[in-house]
């Protein structure tokens, strides 16, 4: 007997630190970006521009997109964060109803073990609820090791690629830090770099999983994130193209802990940092677009959902800053497309959405029952067009600070007690600290901040 199944598939499309306005439809996006397969999305879909993430570092985000449940209340506030046996995710859920659930690239559910197996199949993979595993290494991760830690790395050595890939890595880390001294190109071709290999592997999956049970795969590049390197082939697109200048900042009523991270970069170094973030977006823009081409040769383009976002951002210089860890615009707010049958396109919602939104939106979709005690929101309803509002403010937290962002304002508690408030309408950069003379205003925020975050169920120290 063979069937085809008539309920729709999911893809759900994840980079590594991309901001964003570093997407072609974002009104402030460097003009020489090119994004054709995201803006087709966009073109499908509806775009939200004011995501944020729950926590803005790897594992946390990821953690809270797997559960639905703020990060923090799982215990992860940091790296260092394992996801919680006795919390579904999901992915169990899709799985329990019927979806083969793929994954190709990296997941940082378990980020301080870092083997992933030979094939990215590690038995915790099942666990969470992954029936057709890929888990690739994270791009420091793959450069760490001199050995082969993971599919990717295997893949590397088989190619006679690995030594010289490691030792790339050695040497950017060495020669005075990721940024400052790392942003060249790769010494790997176009076809060895890491996101052209988890693009490849995708749209393999596509090409041949069966079409008799739906599928849900998650994609998860590695890049953009640092260090910025590009193959030359798409490096040699951006070197002479102009980038938009970072914020600048006295750093006046910032907190001491987030005045230490300033990198000392000259104007020209800064540019350079762009222009190969903008290169290592753009191949990822292609393998996106080879993936919906294999939809398109299998007829699944209609029935499947698409779904592109990120993990958190990456500041590239804004404050004087990089990376993320930190509650700043470029730093806390990612992309976040929205496309699928049934879903009226070309479309933008500037209602405030969280990242752990997702999990219940795409359970909410496809009709399966949406995980209970969660804290995440369907934007099922905003998407379908049953209503336009959502979330009346967004909140973050890590390690070192907790934040609250509504439309109009945001505050940051550091964990020393130090306050920051900023008028999002009168100053969009963030440049001054209004919480001295806003003193009632803070009050008020840290109120609704602070009830947002119901009780720990998990302690991970």
């Amino acid at each position: 007997m063979n069937r085809k199944t008539d309920k729709p598939n999911i893809l759900f499309i994840m980079s590594d630190q991309h901001r964003y306005d570093y997407l072609e439809t974002h009104e402030n996006a460097p003009d020489a970006l090119n994004t054709p397969n995201l803006r087709r999305l966009a073109e499908m879909g509806v775009n939200f521009p004011y995501c944020t993430v729950n926590a803005p570092v790897c594992a946390p985000s990821r953690i809270g997109l797997a559960s639905g449940v703020q990060p923090s209340r799982l215990g992860s506030l940091g790296n260092g964060s394992f996801y919680p046996t006795s919390i579904p995710t999901y992915y169990q859920q899709l799985r329990d109803h019927g979806y083969r659930v793929g994954c190709v690239g990296k997941l940082d559910l378990a980020k301080p073990d870092g083997y992933n197996g030979r094939y990215g199949d590690r038995p915790r993979t099942y666990n969470w609820g992954f029936t057709h595993p890929e888990e690739c290494e994270g791009k420091m991760h793959a450069g760490s090791s001199p050995t082969p830690i993971g599919p990717y790395t295997h893949y590397l050595q088989e190619k006679g690629l690995l030594e010289k890939f490691h030792q790339d890595y050695r040497n950017r880390r060495s020669s005075g830090g990721w940024i400052k001294n790392g942003s060249y190109d790769s010494v790997l071709p176009t076809e060895d770099f890491e996101d052209s290999y988890i693009g490849r592997r995708s749209t393999e999956f596509i090409e041949n999983i069966p079409d008799d049970f739906p599928w849900h795969l998650f994609v998860s590049f590695v890049g953009p994130h640092d260090p910025f390197d590009p193959p030359t082939e798409y490096g040699d697109k951006y070197r002479n193209a102009d980038m938009p200048a970072p914020i600048a900042d006295n750093m006046e009523r910032k907190p001491e802990w987030v005045k230490k991270r300033t990198v000392n970069l000259s104007p020209e170094e800064v540019k350079i940092t762009r222009q190969q973030y903008c290169a290592a977006t753009e191949l990822i823009d292609d393998q996106i677009g080879n993936m919906l081409g294999a939809l398109e040769a299998r007829g699944m383009l209609e029935n499947t959902y698409i779904i592109y976002s990120s993990d958190h951002g990456e500041m590239l210089g804004d404050h004087g800053l990089y990376t993320k860890s930190l509650a700043y615009e470029a730093s806390l707010r990612v992309p976040l497309i929205v496309a699928g049958p049934g879903i009226e396109g070309d479309r933008v919602s500037y209602e405030l959405v969280e990242l752990i939104d997702i999990n219940p939106t795409i359970c909410d979709l496809v009709g399966v029952p949406v995980l209970e005690n969660i804290d995440g929101q369907s934007i099922g309803p905003v998407v379908r067009g049953e209503t336009e509002t959502h979330r009346s403010e967004t909140v973050s937290r890590l390690g070192n600070f907790t934040c609250i962002r509504t439309h109009t304002h945001k505050l940051i508690e550091s964990s020393n007690g130090f306050i920051e408030l900023y008028n999002l309408d009168e100053d969009p950069d963030e440049l001054h600290n209004i919480a001295e003379s806003e003193k009632e205003l803070v009050e008020e925020l840290r109120s609704q901040m602070n009830s947002r975050y119901g009780p720990i169920l998990v302690n991970q120290n």
